[in-house]
């Protein structure tokens, strides 16, 4: 899956247009968890998301780097 297929996939199924590219990150995040998208194809998304300015939310980086330490 591409950007523009998971962009297909998020108007399919939310039925509306997203408004940020944040929240097609939380989106391929959650179509990564359901095992409907592979690892690579998330980290590629992942990628092109942030490219595109999209940003982990300030508490969720706070929490990544505490579990890491």
């Amino acid at each position: 899956m591409n950007i523009h297929e998971l962009k297909s996939l998020f108007i399919q199924r939310r039925n509306y247009s997203y408004e940020n590219v944040n929240e097609l990150l939380d989106f391929a995040k959650m179509t990564y968890i359901r095992n409907e998208i592979s690892i690579n194809d998330f980290r590629q998304i992942v990628r092109e998301l942030e490219l595109l300015g999209a940003e982990i939310p300030e508490v969720e980086q706070t929490a990544l780097s505490e579990n890491t330490n």
